[in-house]
């Protein structure tokens, strides 16, 4: 008998596959953050000077090849500190985003499965603080917090994660209130299980795709958040390198250095554009995702 050749699928075919199953916003937005992220890791090794580093050329010089992004009032090169805040950027934003996003996730998946007079009050308060908008609301736990506190890494992360908490709870809560009803749940109950024990095992696996979708999109809203803090004079302390706080000191020669100002915004700019089309395309993948595994 004669083998009979096993058919091979074309290179051409796969690649088609691949782009079908990724889609565009997500490949763009991944490369975004992934430069960024390689800035971050690798900046400090080949920025032309120190964060901190003071007289590399006159106050407010314009863009030119020894000073990208310019210089700012004490001639420090902006590109070297734009370079320089990568990390802080990206740690406090993601970090602040993930506290947000756990502590909101249980607390709603398990409001909504305990129902009654707790989520009541449960959601009245978390209505109540999501009514104010982010920026006052930031603004009144920092100047709560006191002047010895303001302007510290930690407060700051806690701010943020604060502000996401109830509005990540209330996408939790619903996720919550159609699986409560679900066949595993009642099962769940029918042997005993604690509510927290239900919630940890039984509703949190499904519904990770929906907080990844969620981490994804409050991340690229916490960059801004940041930044206009720190533009506002209640992000880092100076001289550590923020990009917000970067625009805020520059700010003053708009006219006479734009670059100073616009090279910041740019950098900002582009992660944010990054992490929303990241989001989009991770919604959009695990949307896809979920058909395909209910056929």
């Amino acid at each position: 008998m004669t083998a009979v050749p096993v058919p091979v699928a074309p290179i051409r075919s796969r690649r088609s596959f691949l782009r079908r199953r990724l889609p565009t916003t997500f490949v763009l937005g991944s490369i975004i953050l992934l430069f960024h992220i390689v800035v971050a890791i690798t900046g400090p090794l080949w920025s032309p000077y120190t964060f901190n580093k003071v007289g590399t050329g006159k106050p407010f010089e314009n863009a030119s090849t020894a000073h990208l992004f310019g210089t700012d009032g004490l001639g420090r090169d902006v590109f070297s500190r734009v370079v320089y805040g990568a990390p802080t950027v990206l740690i406090l934003a993601t970090t602040s985003t993930a506290i947000g996003v756990v502590l909101g996730s249980f607390i709603g998946l398990l409001s909504g499965y305990l129902g009654g007079w707790f989520d009541e009050v449960l959601m009245r308060i978390f209505d109540a603080l999501i009514s104010i908008p982010f920026l006052i609301l930031a603004l009144l736990i920092i100047s709560a917090a006191g002047a010895t506190a303001a302007g510290s890494p930690s407060l700051l992360i806690g701010v943020v994660a604060f502000i996401y908490t109830p509005r990540i709870a209330r996408m939790a809560r619903a996720v919550a209130l159609d699986l409560v009803t679900r066949d595993f749940i009642t099962a769940a109950r029918a042997r005993g299980d604690s509510a927290w024990s239900i919630v940890i095992r039984e509703m949190l696996p499904n519904t990770t795709g929906t907080l990844l979708v969620e981490f994804a999109v409050r991340a690229g809203y916490a960059p801004i958040l940041i930044g206009s803090l720190g533009f506002l004079g209640f992000g880092i302390r100076p001289p550590n390198p923020e990009w917000g706080l970067m625009i805020s000191e520059n700010r003053s020669a708009i006219t006479t250095a734009p670059i100073t100002v616009f090279g910041p915004v740019l950098v900002l700019a582009s992660l944010v554009i990054g992490l929303n089309l990241f989001s989009d395309g991770l919604a959009r993948l695990l949307g896809r995702s979920a058909q395909f595994g209910a056929q």
